[in-house]
């Protein structure tokens, strides 16, 4: 059971910044504790995520005992980490080649937990001026904001740092687009272990193996294993649309109310696709997560 905030208001409470198999690391006040879990919240599976606000038993020491989970603003699965509100998908025109359908899947899953949206385009020493026009071309009507960085030339990076002042991020993107090197630029001691792309399939092969939090200025960032593929959250295909920006302004302009943008004749999206509005590319690929989701519903 999560402790009440009642309860929080006589026990010390603690931020976790990193978890392991059996026990966390909880940073209360000025210090850090290694804590074990109660075995009453273990019966209860209540899992303790990096990013939890818990409540603390000191049991002497440096060492505490975690005895309950304050509610939760929000809670994703992959990475596992509770109380984000940012997510900085970060990606690459070149060195790993860009992957627009992770990306895409990606922002409809940041989206679909209420965790505002940066796009980090990194690496951008390794790409040709034609390959940032071409990402640019596909996430400049969306809305979303697009920082282009190079961690290794320093180029943006105060942009960035700025972007994640006062919020708790989640660093998310395929393995090898510089998400550990982000990290260890804007928050120099930090000393992430960096991989090498593989020289054959050109993907990154991943160095992050848990979650951990990193301060950055005041506030937060969690480094997170990288994705070679991902599957789409649990949506209702009617609702897919919806986590589309670009799409859902649209949305009252169509002949039917329940339109999805598929098959349905008076169409405002399909029309501002032709119109140039909306990305085609982007309308491509939401139409194959589409039928993703149709097909998963007839299982």
């Amino acid at each position: 059971m999560s402790a009440s905030s009642s309860d929080a208001g006589m026990q010390p409470v603690g931020l976790v910044m990193r978890t392991y198999s059996n026990y966390c690391d909880v940073r209360s006040g000025r210090c850090t504790y290694r804590c074990q879990v109660r075995g009453r919240l273990k019966l209860d599976r209540q899992a303790v995520l990096t990013g939890d606000q818990v409540v603390l038993e000191f049991i002497g020491g440096d060492r505490a005992m975690v005895t309950g989970i304050l509610p939760r603003r929000t809670a994703l699965t992959r990475p596992p980490i509770a109380n984000a509100d940012l997510a900085v998908i970060v990606f690459t025109a070149k060195s790993p080649p860009l992957n627009l359908g992770l990306v895409d899947r990606l922002l409809i899953l940041a989206r679909s937990e209420g965790l505002a949206t940066l796009l980090c385009l990194n690496k951008t020493d390794l790409a040709e001026p034609h390959e940032l026009a071409l990402v640019e071309r596909h996430y400049g009507q969306t809305g979303y904001e697009l920082v282009q960085t190079s961690a290794k030339h320093g180029h943006n990076l105060g942009t960035l740092v700025e972007r994640l002042q006062g919020r708790t991020a989640v660093l998310a993107g395929q393995s090898g687009v510089g998400k550990s090197t982000l990290l260890n630029a804007i928050s120099p001691g930090t000393c992430l272990e960096v991989g090498e792309l593989s020289p054959k399939v050109q993907r990154g092969r991943h160095t992050t193996r848990g979650v951990r939090l990193i301060p950055v200025g005041d506030g937060l960032v969690a480094d997170t294993p990288g994705f070679v593929a991902l599957e789409l959250p649990q949506l209702e295909p009617r609702d897919l649309a919806g986590l589309y920006p670009e799409m859902a302004q649209h949305r009252s302009d169509c002949r039917f109310p329940d339109c999805i943008h598929d098959p349905e004749p008076g169409c405002a999206v399909k029309d501002a696709v032709e119109r140039g509005e909306i990305d085609s590319g982007r309308y491509r690929r939401y139409l194959e997560f589409l039928h993703e989701l149709q097909a998963r519903r007839k299982y």
